[in-house]
């Protein structure tokens, strides 16, 4: 049985190679070369062979449009509340993990 990024079951504790992502069904954002901080992240995690969050690929495709995304998300991750940042980007990755995407 296959799980988590095709790792047998039972190995997902341990460090690991992921396998590449699919690309996404919007060739056209994601093959974009649009100038953003976003594209110069993707093209730095590319370079790596390190996987990155798709969404990646409309905040530089259209970073006016998808700016407010980015400070919703901030602030939610990051503004003072009544968990602390780190235990906010736990649960982040663990509901990633469960549900089967890279954090």
């Amino acid at each position: 049985m296959q799980t988590h990024y095709g790792e047998p079951e039972g190995k997902r504790g341990r460090i690991r190679k992921l396998i590449p992502m699919e690309p996404m069904f919007l060739r056209d954002v994601e093959a974009a070369q649009n100038q953003s901080p976003f594209s110069d992240l993707i093209r730095h995690a590319r370079q790596d062979g390190a996987e990155y969050p798709q969404i990646w690929h409309m905040f530089a495709f259209q970073p006016d449009a998808t700016k407010h995304l980015e400070r919703f998300t901030q602030a939610i991750m990051r503004e003072p509340g009544p968990i602390s940042p780190g235990l906010r980007e736990l649960i982040a990755a663990y509901t990633s993990a469960r549900n089967g995407c890279p954090f």
